[in-house]
Order: structure tokens, then sequence, then C-alpha cells
């Protein structure tokens, strides 16, 4: 089992970390447990972790429907008028078993229930094991806009089981990837290499992966914890990435996961480091192969620009009214703070649908 330090937590990876999950609640000794779940996590992970988890035995469980748009304050709501209604004090503790909309949500909602109670993340989907496993981040989005309201705030710990993502389908293994496929390209050309040969497909690299990822993630945070500056790395293609992902969540029948928004997002923002930050047009052509190997085209009409640029401008990164982006000058190397023209933005969506077409 392996264990990695964060700020103010820890993160267990590992088939064994129930087991310490199990040792680490005997010692907070919480007045009162509750698990929050969705239907997913209650019918496919929830039975094992109680079963080897003796504290969690006489949990209460809370049960949301699955889906990021459910991540609202109505939600939120909900959950805090349910916590009420069983008592629960400010020793009460909320474990998080679910993706990375659980694990945010939920982390919120511990945050701010009589101004904070503890709560532990067992994060059940490659998304959320290698990203929202790690920098204490928390909060639902508001208004169509993603995790505008938040706070940072880190759990008592974070417990990995890569068996739970045997749970998963292609499509939800592969919107985690494309946060595999950022850690790399922002800062590890070597994993980069790897993750090309399709890590994803052997379970017995899973932990490797996660590990690999976790520790880039953490690293960056480690640095700066409140995104002051080097952590924005970590925003490389979620500025075109989380407005496709609003737009396709409030347009689409079926909408696009956010790292099958995010790998769109890394395309797109590929081509503005290749236009604005010297990235070669062979690696460009890299990054863009690779995804697209991984990734179904997504066809994005001329006519959407304008309110995706529109989404992009109330993106929580911006200063100062200016677009803001984190892009590469190589792969494996990250710059942060590049505001971008309009124009150029517009240019790097008609060459991912030149891509596809």
């Amino acid at each position: 089992m392996e264990k990695i330090s964060t700020t103010n937590s820890e993160v267990f990876i590992g088939n064994e970390v129930l087991v310490c999950l199990n040792e680490i609640l005997v010692r907070l000794a919480p007045s009162k447990l509750f698990i929050l779940v969705d239907e997913n996590t209650l019918s496919n992970c929830a039975t094992e972790l109680i079963a080897n988890v003796e504290m969690l035995q006489g949990a209460e469980i809370i049960e949301i429907d699955s889906g990021e748009e459910n991540k609202t304050l109505d939600i939120c709501y909900q959950i805090w008028k349910t916590l009420s209604d069983y008592k629960a004090d400010r020793k009460a503790l909320l474990v998080n078993l679910g993706g990375g909309v659980i694990t945010d949500m939920g982390g919120f909602i511990a945050s701010t229930y009589k101004r904070g109670i503890d709560f532990i993340n067992v994060p059940t989907t490659l998304l959320s094991q290698i990203d929202a496993s790690v920098g204490g981040k928390v909060g639902v989005d508001f208004e169509g806009l993603k995790n505008m309201i938040g706070l940072f705030k880190e759990p008592k710990g974070v417990f990995i089981n890569p068996n739970f993502l045997k749970t998963l389908d292609k499509r939800q293994m592969l919107s985690g990837y494309a946060e595999a496929l950022k850690h790399a390209l922002i800062c590890d050309s070597n994993y980069w290499e790897e993750l090309k040969g399709g890590m994803l497909f052997e379970d017995n690299q899973w932990e490797m992966l996660i590990t690999t990822s976790v520790k880039i993630k953490n690293k960056i945070v480690l640095s700066d914890p409140l995104e002051k500056g080097e952590r924005k790395l970590l925003n490389f293609g979620h500025t075109v990435g989380h407005a496709l992902e609003s737009y396709s969540l409030e347009n689409d029948k079926s909408p696009l996961l956010h790292g099958e928004s995010i790998a769109i997002g890394m395309i797109c923002e590929a081509y503005i480091s290749y236009r604005s930050c010297g990235l070669e047009m062979a690696q460009l052509e890299d990054v863009c192969y690779t995804v697209l190997e991984f990734y179904k085209p997504y066809i994005i009409e001329k006519e959407l620009y304008p309110m995706l640029i529109a989404l992009m401008e109330n993106d929580k990164k911006n200063e100062n009214e200016d677009i803001n982006f984190s892009l590469l000058s190589n792969v494996g190397e990250g710059i942060i703070n590049q505001t971008v023209d309009k124009k150029i933005i517009e240019a790097s969506l008609d060459y991912y649908n030149s891509l596809i077409a």
C-alpha cells in the first residue's frame, strides 16, 4: 500500500486501504457516521466498503442521484437537512463514497455544516481517484457554471482502492484517463509516452497509473495550495473544456463527461500553445493524434462559438476580465497565466473540427 502525504491529509492507495480506513475511524471516534452515495456506488461499492470497515456497519446512508446536474445547492440543502434531522453534531463524520460529484459536493457539505465536520473520501472512479483525491477543493456548480461556489478543505484521509474501478464502463474510465494525460503533458514527458501505450486497459497497471498521477498533482499542490501560481498548471485543457462541459450539460441529451470535455479542451489548448507559446507542430500533432485515438469526436457548431467564449469569460480562473489559459511550451512542460485573443480561441475550435471532419 502506498501512502502519500498532502498539505494537511494523507492519500492511501492499494487493495488493502479499507483496513487502514477502519483504523483511522477508530482513532477519530466520531459521534455519528454517515456515508454519502449515489445509486451506482450504493449498488456496486457500499456493500464491500461496509463489510471491510467495521466502524461503518452502523452508519446512516444518504443517497443522491448520480450526475453533474445534481452538483447543486438544492441537493446540498437536502443533505444538510438530512444531517440535521439525524441530529448530527460537530463530531459527526461524513464518508464520501463515489466519483468527483460525490467527493466535491460531500466535502463542501461537510465543510459548511455547523461550520465544519470531518469527512473522508473513498473515490470510486478513475477521475476522482487521480484528480479530486488531491488538492482540497470542495464545491458545487452554480447557474450552469462549474465549481463556482466552494472552498479549500482537505479530508481526514483519502482511501483509493483500485478494485473499485472494475465497476466502471469504458467511457467512465476514459473520462478519468484524460486527467492522467493532462498530468503527463504539463509535467512528465516519460509518463506521456507510457500513457500513449494504453495503461488504462491493463488492470495490473492501474495502481501505478493512480500513484503516478496523484504524486504529480500532489507535488504541484504542495508548492501552491491556494492556486496563486504553479497550481494553475492543472488547468490545462480546462478553459475550453469546462465551457464545453457546461454547454453540453445544459443542451445535449447525452452530455459530455468531464474527461471527454477536457480531452477536446487539450486539443484546442495545444493548438493555442502552438500559436502562442512555441509548442512545436510535431508535438501538437502527437497530442492530437493520441487524444483522438482514445476519444470520440464531438462536432462544435460554429454558431456556438460566441456562447462558448462567453462561458470562458465567466471562468473562475480569469483575472482583469481576460480569459486566462494554462498552456504548453513542450510536451511535459506547462506555462501559466497566458491571455489569448478570442480569434485564436475560435481558430482552435476550427482546428479541432478540422481534425474530426
